[in-house]
């Protein structure tokens, strides 16, 4: 039997919102993270994720902060450019009754210009075709907004691949077009 596919809705995998639905406006571009990518992902993380502070740098739908908020990650910052996405996010969060949680509606890179951290983990999952993740991973270091030990979670085009200079990977995985790792900054 086909599995069914909804359009413009994403389903929260696990933690204590598990199971909620959430629909999001039509966008150019926007692709919410797969839920088996999510999967894989807080799979990955289940040992470093509760009470972390974590930075969702291109939040389009939001699914990876409030997968990170419902599985117990202490705060999330949620920058998204998009007004109507931004607005989206926002109200994610007021149907999940999320705290801890603030959705700023810029710039990614000029937000993190003046940002302050630092984060634990940073989700990244910006257009595709892009140099946005490479101006994340430079700002990141330039600016010390990643915490002794932290990580940064990147989306990218499979068929372009991604290495952020001066950033090693920890675990990479592909599904479909997607590729996607956690990556730490390289020793000095």
């Amino acid at each position: 039997m086909a599995q069914r596919i909804e359009r413009n809705r994403f389903r929260i995998i696990g933690g204590r919102w598990r199971g909620k639905k959430l629909d999001f406006a039509d966008r150019a571009g926007l692709r919410p993270t797969p839920g088996r990518v999510r999967e894989t992902l807080f799979n990955w993380l289940a040992p470093t994720l509760h009470g972390a502070r974590c930075l969702d740098a291109f939040a389009g739908t939001g699914s990876l902060g409030l997968e990170a908020l419902s599985r117990g990650a202490g705060s999330v910052v949620f920058v998204e450019q998009d007004r109507v996405s931004a607005s989206s996010v926002q109200a994610h969060l007021a149907a999940v009754g999320a705290e801890s949680a603030t959705v700023v509606h810029a710039d990614t890179s000029a937000w993190l210009a003046t940002a302050t951290g630092p984060f634990d983990l940073v989700f990244a999952d910006p257009p595709f075709g892009s140099d946005l993740l490479q101006r994340l991973c430079t700002l990141l270091q330039e600016r010390a907004l990643l915490a002794p030990g932290g990580r940064l979670y990147a989306e990218y085009d499979r068929r372009l691949g991604f290495e952020p200079a001066g950033w090693q990977p920890v675990r990479q995985k592909a599904a479909g077009q997607v590729g996607y790792g956690l990556f730490v900054p390289r020793e000095a």
